[in-house]
């Protein structure tokens, strides 16, 4: 039977406890984790007035692989452990010498090597590391994760939020855990001492209005309103202090829709339920009425089409054109209207 894969909870609560390992291995590209279990472990392997003589934090691109070795065979002063965290060890010149200190590892003390970037768990000293002790890979999360950790974030931060703006976060923000934390708590500040956060807050800390904002743009574009989302688009820039920045970021948030639209597409082939549907492309099921109804206005290739659109506009917003932000949007909308405009010129 294959060994079960240990998780971020996992370690959050052996941590909580204080149940530790000599050494752990994290790597992955969702830093978030890493970093909240760095936390984690800094405030309970080690109580405060133990911290001075017992605690080193090391960064591999500016140090030696023996001195951080030595570290980390040194023992405790006046405390039962001592613990050694060493940030970018990929980077740490030399590194392999650690193969050894995977094999025989320090009993007194708590070794966390954390990995930025991709590593070869294959080759020294990652291998032995793996085998010999706690390993735990971050991989980036998937889309349909995103609402989940939304709202299990908002609660640790002492509020609740509604589906809606779940929603908008999610579609606004993207998979980047750090940015999602940030905004919460732009949202905690924005809300005070409400305990419940809802769409219009979403859309008002964003600096944006109930009628003109990205989360609009989308339902009409959703629902082909040419004139509306155009309108919109038009009124964003004009309120907005980079409007680059805010280009950049509509097209972002479109993107995601037209890949849930896409993923959607895919998902009706299979004849799954709509909870399974909205579970698959992220979203929660109060909503998935909406994508399909969308999806219903826009058929295969003029997805396809969609995106062509937007990664021309992504490139030509990232100084692969000298048009104005204004001007590229205009043209990736009159693109994305274009089938229905040929439509209507045809009948």
């Amino acid at each position: 039977m294959a060994k079960r894969q240990l998780t971020y909870d996992d370690l959050a609560v052996a941590f909580s406890h204080k149940n530790f390992s000599p050494f752990y291995l994290l790597y992955g590209a969702e830093q978030f984790f890493v970093d909240r279990l760095q936390k984690s472990l800094l405030e309970n392997a080690l109580e405060s007035h133990e911290r001075d003589f017992n605690q080193d934090i090391v960064y591999g691109a500016e140090a030696d692989a023996k001195a951080v070795l030595s570290i980390c065979l040194s023992y405790p002063l006046m405390a039962s452990r001592r613990v050694v965290v060493i940030r970018d060890f990929n980077q740490l010149k030399e590194n392999r010498l650690f193969t050894a200190y995977a094999e025989n590892p320090n009993p007194s003390a708590i070794v966390l090597f954390v990995c930025t970037g991709k590593i070869n768990t294959n080759s020294n000293p990652y291998r032995a590391l793996k085998k010999h002790g706690v390993s735990v890979e971050f991989k980036s999360l998937y889309t349909r994760q995103i609402p989940h950790w939304i709202d299990r974030l908002a609660k640790e931060k002492g509020f609740e939020i509604e589906p809606r703006a779940t929603q908008m976060l999610s579609d606004f923000i993207g998979s980047d855990l750090q940015t999602i934390a940030a905004e919460l708590d732009k949202l905690a500040t924005y809300v005070g001492d409400r305990k419940k956060v809802t769409a219009d807050d979403v859309v008002h800390a964003s600096g944006q209005t109930r009628d003109f904002n990205v989360f609009e743009l989308q339902r009409v574009l959703g629902e082909k309103r040419q004139n509306d989302t155009v309108r919109i688009a038009e009124r964003l820039l004009q309120q907005s202090s980079n409007p680059k920045g805010e280009s950049t970021m509509i097209v972002a948030v479109l993107t995601s829709f037209f890949t849930k639209l896409w993923q959607l597409s895919e998902f009706q082939k299979l004849r799954i339920s709509e909870k399974e549907m909205a579970s698959g492309i992220g979203v929660s099921p109060f909503f998935i009425k909406e994508y399909l109804s969308s999806l219903r206005r826009y058929d295969e290739k003029a997805i396809k089409g969609a995106f062509l659109s937007l990664l021309a506009a992504d490139y030509e917003l990232k100084g692969g054109s000298n048009r104005s932000e204004r001007l590229i949007l205009n043209l990736m909308f009159r693109k994305l209207f274009a089938s229905d405009q040929a439509e209507r010129v045809a009948a």
